[in-house]
């Protein structure tokens, strides 16, 4: 246990300390998340009444973009020097060790997401209670999307030009997970109940939780087989 504990946590800090020397790299899916959001006011139209409608989907939708923008390099760079190659061979569960790297990608996109999201609500004049729905569904759909996006991305790291097939198997996966959580943004800020949403949108994190990690795992076995 402590040899897995040990691996765990060497895995998560050696992506984070990774993320954080490529800063660059780091901010570009925050800035693409922050850019698609602003837009929509110049593009679309400045009127409160309208922005308040359209931004449950239009938060949601950035931030999907933005989690299928940063997730190509998941495995990428562990599969070019050989670390990948490593991991399997290691007397470690493969599953828990994809978690580490699961977590250290939500860490470094899914949280600033998070943090950010109450300003770009307030740029688009939701209500308050629309703007703590929105906070509620991105702390539990995040997650999720981290969890899905490893799985497209776990089969196709051995493609050189894999991104166009990795939307492909992802954008699907992520559609329940954008239905429900915009219709729980959308209730609050009419003031209707959304336990409902939220119950669903948990359900579906727990099951990530339990069956992502044996997924990627075997995804990855099957991609450098």
């Amino acid at each position: 246990m402590n040899g897995l504990a040990s691996a765990f946590f060497a895995i998560l800090r050696r992506d984070l300390m990774l993320a954080f020397r490529h800063r660059g790299e780091l901010a570009n899916p925050l800035l693409f998340f922050l850019i698609i959001v602003t837009l929509y006011p110049l593009g679309v139209s400045p009127d409160p009444e309208l922005l308040r409608k359209i931004a449950p989907g239009v938060i949601w939708i950035a931030a999907l973009l933005a989690a299928l923008f940063s997730l190509e390099n998941l495995f990428r760079g562990d599969f070019d020097d050989g670390s990948l190659e490593q991991m399997l061979l290691s007397p470690q569960p493969l599953s828990a060790l994809v978690i580490a790297k699961v977590l250290a990608h939500w860490l470094v996109s899914g949280l600033p997401m998070l943090l950010l999201a109450p300003l770009l609500a307030l740029l688009l004049d939701m209500p308050s209670k629309a703007a703590w729905a929105l906070e509620t569904t991105l702390a539990i759909g995040t997650p999720l999307l981290s969890l899905i996006g490893a799985i497209g991305v776990a089969l196709t790291v051995g493609l050189k030009r894999g991104g166009i097939l990795l939307t492909l198997l992802i954008l699907p996966l992520y559609i329940p997970v954008l239905i429900f959580a915009t219709n729980a943004v959308a209730a609050a800020g009419a003031g209707m109940p959304i336990e409902g949403q939220l119950y669903f949108l948990a359900a579906l994190l727990a099951l990530a939780l339990t069956l992502a990690p044996v997924a990627i795992a075997a995804a990855l076995r099957i991609s450098m087989s």
